[in-house]
């Protein structure tokens, strides 16, 4: 009996490493964030959350995981 081909789920949501685009300090956030995060050097908001994957206003470093 042959065995059949069980696809395994993904998440589509990753860690971000980005760029704040007034201080250059670089922060790791959530994709789909459900809280605006806010640069930790200059209080500049990096992610404002919508109702799926977040708007993200820096510069995307990359993507981990």
């Amino acid at each position: 009996m042959r065995k059949l081909r069980i696809l395994i789920p993904e998440p589509r949501s990753k860690f971000i490493r980005v760029k704040c685009p007034n201080c250059g300090n670089e922060q790791v956030v959530f994709s789909h964030a459900t809280f605006p995060v806010r640069c930790l050097s200059c209080a500049t908001q990096l992610v404002y959350p919508t109702g799926g994957k977040a708007k993200i206003v820096g510069e995307v470093i990359r993507e981990m995981g």
